[in-house]
């Protein structure tokens, strides 16, 4: 079902200032950034690798404000990994497939993602305490 590990998801108070970190630290370059106001943060997509089943990123995460998802988070457990997200073929169906596996999922349906892509969370109680997301990459 999966094809890759698509991104680790890392939550941080200082979007430019981590990617300083990532650029200067590890070579990573950034291929992306966007406000996602739906899921109330600022983020970074910085690229790792490519394989055969796709690129592989780190996704950073600033919050819009403490009062979101990833505010909340920060507040909670501090910086650090926030999600992981697996490169899927089709969200939807793999969403199906799970959901008959006894997964709760966050998403009723998937949602616009990072990039383009379509994606959807499983409840990160279902899934050993971590969040999980998938992701459909855009087609090409």
């Amino acid at each position: 079902m999966f094809l890759r590990i698509d991104h680790v998801g890392i939550a941080c108070h200082n979007l430019e200032e981590k990617i300083g970190f990532y650029e200067s630290t590890f070579g990573l370059v950034v291929v992306s950034r966007e406000v996602n106001e739906a899921q109330g943060v600022r983020e970074a997509m910085l690229h790792v690798a490519d394989g055969e089943g796709g690129t592989s990123y780190v996704q950073l995460l600033e919050p819009l404000s403490p009062e979101t998802a990833v505010g909340k988070f920060l507040a909670k457990r501090g910086e650090g990994v926030h999600h992981i997200g697996y490169g899927v073929e089709d969200v939807s169906k793999a969403m199906a497939e799970i959901a008959a596996k006894g997964v709760r999922l966050i998403d009723e349906r998937p949602r616009h993602g990072s990039m383009g892509a379509s994606i959807a969370f499983l409840h990160p109680k279902d899934v050993g305490g971590v969040l999980t997301e998938l992701v459909e990459a855009p087609r090409q």
